[in-house]
């Protein structure tokens, strides 16, 4: 159902994305991604590697290491996937927003909520250094 290729919305080191390799429909689960969540308080050591521009919030006070291909999806302001947090089950549900077309990326929008037209975390550290 899905695939990693190269994507030319990324530009860091491996220009990675996934891709469906058939028709998804809307609402389809796309990917259930097992996570390892860890203490917020814990993030420090994660800010001096390259996992910290892949983890996500878990909840108020943990953060966490999405596993599969749940780290892999691109970031869109347009998304056509959203993903939900299954706390019980220590797992983020990746979901078709819209329909996608098989060989299409699948994108999500890294504030969590698709509508959210916030700038990113990575951006306004960015623009906080910039000023």
């Amino acid at each position: 159902m899905i695939e990693i290729k190269t994507s030319t919305l990324s530009d860091g080191e491996f220009n990675r994305g996934v891709f469906a390799t058939i028709d998804i429909a809307k609402g389809q689960l796309i990917h259930e991604a097992p996570v390892i969540p860890y203490p917020n308080r814990e993030h420090v050591f994660i800010q001096k590697t390259v996992l910290d521009d892949y983890v996500f919030e878990y909840g108020k006070n943990h953060t966490a290491v999405v596993l599969g291909y749940g780290m892999l999806f691109n970031h869109s302001y347009k998304p056509n996937a959203t993903y939900d947090i299954n706390f019980n089950n220590h797992t983020f549900e990746f979901y078709a927003y819209k329909d996608i077309k098989a060989g299409e990326e699948i994108l999500i929008n890294y504030n969590g909520d698709v509508d959210d037209k916030d700038p990113l975390w990575f951006d306004k550290d960015k623009n906080s250094k910039d000023g």
